[in-house]
């Protein structure tokens, strides 16, 4: 049985959008369609649907209300940057750091697996708002998918049904986004961006960051060229409030690569020494960053809810993430527990016996093998978090005030530092390098330069982008600061220096003294940094040695940074913006000379 389009009824006034449905339905040719209308009926009829052909798992209703487990296949647990495309019509636009594939045969291709695909399926049409409902700022996107699981997921992750119909109305302003599943077969696997067309097509991949296409795909990707052209930027950040106990609230944004604290930071319970601090949340993940009418930059979350990594997250690590988890949310990936709750590494309480793992195979203590996959997620709404700010959904956003940039690095990178102006800040995020995780699929542990934490998510070519940000500069009347972080930095013994999680405020709250002129600093050839006593480290049980060490500046280790940091700008080629370059160039100088320095001091 085939649907005929044209007795489809449609909840929607745009015809572009009807038209667009009908065709990608005589194209897949699905058994029905369904137009989701974002409901909590619509949710427990789903669910329910789910649950009966085994997609979730229902776990424990009377310890975890209204939370499930999903076990996706094993040769789909991340995402696939191999296999991701930006399909643009010159490859230049596209860049060296993505993929490209040319879009008419890239068309053709995914026509060809399209074809009949979702014969025996329903067809999920899903219509999604990025950003607060009435925003200026806020876009609407629709996907086509043949998963429940990705529609119980998007109806988390955004605002998703009526209320993004509402907004679009009768235009035909749309990203126009296409899932299908196929066979789960790796070589039938693509996750095509077609930036010109503001259109995304997905296959062969149930996996998150490959299927749903609001996040990484739309809100990212497309949204970064959209940005470009637009004259604002889409970025791979958290949005972060903190007020002081005298009532001052500064908003900040940073940009982590995944495993690197990002969420930690983002919901972070301040330790027991700050009493009067308050943390909230306005996103963890992406931030929509434009200039506001005071000449500032502003930002949005565009997302509903939360996709993260779930192994590391423990009271300790994460409190107010595993307060969240307690009810209405959808595990991917980790382990089960004989009485239906969840488990997974990192969460500091001991694993129970008879343990399933994340393939549901039984899992016994000393295996080799992990019991939650490193990658395993959950996905929960943002209003579950005890920290969410109700200003996320404020349709004007939040004034931003700094902007920090961090990875995971071992050496060379001080645990804080401060740009000297607003090119050295777009320097610092530009060269930003950080240790690989098991967030994408490949090796782990390799260092790669990932700048901005946009290097999987930039939707054009990196260069155009770099220059985009040194071009905002002169739009932003008011900058924020730029800082650059470094949690992970090691000694000689190969522990970290610094403890991490909650105590990570110490070191915004000089950045928080910095910005409202109330801490001093010490300027190096790469930067500001803290000198120690400008640090509030009361309570904290850390020698001074080890202060000095997390804060060091090694001229030796930096010239090897700037060194490789050149070979990745010629890997950028003709659009690499030559006041980076230069940027670059004076650094080198500035640490030679103080290198010089410092050795004729010595020699006296």
């Amino acid at each position: 049985m085939t649907p005929n389009p044209d007795a489809i009824s449609s909840p929607t006034s745009s015809r572009a959008l009807r038209d667009w449905v009908n065709e990608v339905a005589q194209l897949t040719r699905p058994y029905a369609i369904v137009w989701c209308d974002g409901s909590e009926a619509e949710k427990n009829r789903l669910t329910k649907q789910a649950v009966a052909v085994g997609i979730l798992i229902e776990l424990n209703q009377a310890k975890r209300p209204g939370c499930y487990l999903h076990r996706s296949n094993p040769n789909d647990v991340a995402r696939t940057e191999q296999l991701t495309f930006v399909c643009t019509p010159k490859e230049i636009d596209a860049g060296p750091t993505n993929n490209w594939s040319e879009p008419a045969a890239t068309y053709a291709k995914l026509r060809g697996w399209l074809q009949g695909s979702m014969r025996g399926r329903t067809m999920y049409v899903v219509p999604y708002l990025l950003g607060p409902i009435g925003s200026p700022f806020s876009k609407v996107g629709v996907e086509l998918t043949d998963s429940i699981y990705v529609v119980l997921n998007m109806r988390i992750m955004t605002r998703m049904g009526a209320v993004a119909l509402a907004q679009l109305g009768e235009s035909d302003n749309f990203n126009r986004g296409i899932h299908c599943l196929l066979d789960l077969n790796p070589e039938r696997r693509l996750i095509c961006h077609f930036p010109q067309d503001n259109t995304i097509i997905s296959v062969g991949s149930g996996y998150g960051g490959n299927a749903l296409l609001s996040k990484k795909c739309f809100a990212l990707r497309i949204a970064s060229w959209l940005g470009r052209d637009e004259g604002w930027l889409a970025e791979h950040m958290l949005i972060l409030g903190l007020q002081s106990p005298d009532g001052e609230t500064t908003y900040v944004a940073a940009a982590f690569p995944s495993l690197c604290g990002k969420t930690n930071l983002a919901m972070l319970t301040p330790p027991a020494e700050f009493k009067g601090w308050k943390v909230s949340t306005i996103g963890d993940d992406i931030a929509w960053l434009r200039v506001g009418p005071d000449g500032g930059l502003w930002a949005v979350n565009p997302e509903n809810g939360y996709f993260a990594v779930a192994p590391g997250n423990s009271e300790k690590s994460n409190l107010n993430a595993m307060r969240m988890l307690q009810h209405d949310s959808i595990f991917t990936n980790v382990a089960m527990t004989p009485d239906g709750g969840v488990w997974w590494e990192g969460m500091d309480v001991p694993a129970p016996d008879g343990l399933l793992d994340w393939q549901g195979r039984p899992w016994k203590k000393g295996s080799p093998d992990k019991a939650a996959h490193p990658n395993s997620r959950f996905t929960t709404p943002m209003r579950n978090n005890p920290v969410w700010s109700p200003l996320a959904d404020d349709p004007r956003g939040v004034p931003i005030s700094a902007i920090i940039f961090g990875g995971r690095r071992a050496t060379t990178v001080p645990l804080v530092l401060e740009s000297m102006d607003w090119t050295h800040g777009v320097f610092m995020g530009a060269t930003m390098g950080s240790e690989t995780t098991a967030a994408a699929t490949g090796a782990v542990g390799v260092l790669r330069r990932d700048p901005m934490a946009m290097l999987p998510f930039c939707g054009y070519n990196m260069g155009d982008y770099f220059a985009h940000w040194l071009k905002m500069r002169s739009a932003i009347k008011k900058p924020p600061r730029v800082f650059m972080v470094n949690w992970f930095r090691k000694d000689a013994a190969g522990n970290f220096i610094w403890p991490g999680y909650g105590e990570n405020l110490r070191v915004v709250k000089w950045m928080l003294d910095r910005i409202h002129g109330r801490a001093g600093g010490r300027n190096t050839p790469v930067g500001i940094v803290p000198n120690e006593a400008d640090l509030d480290l009361k309570g904290l049980d850390l020698p001074e040695s080890a202060v000095r060490d997390a804060l060091a500046i090694n001229p030796a280790e930096w010239k090897t940074e700037l060194e490789s940091a050149g070979e990745f700008f010629e890997k950028i080629g003709p659009t690499m913006p030559e006041e980076l370059k230069e940027r670059r160039q004076a650094i080198l100088k500035s640490l030679n000379s103080h290198a010089s320095v410092q050795q004729a001091a010595a020699d006296r």
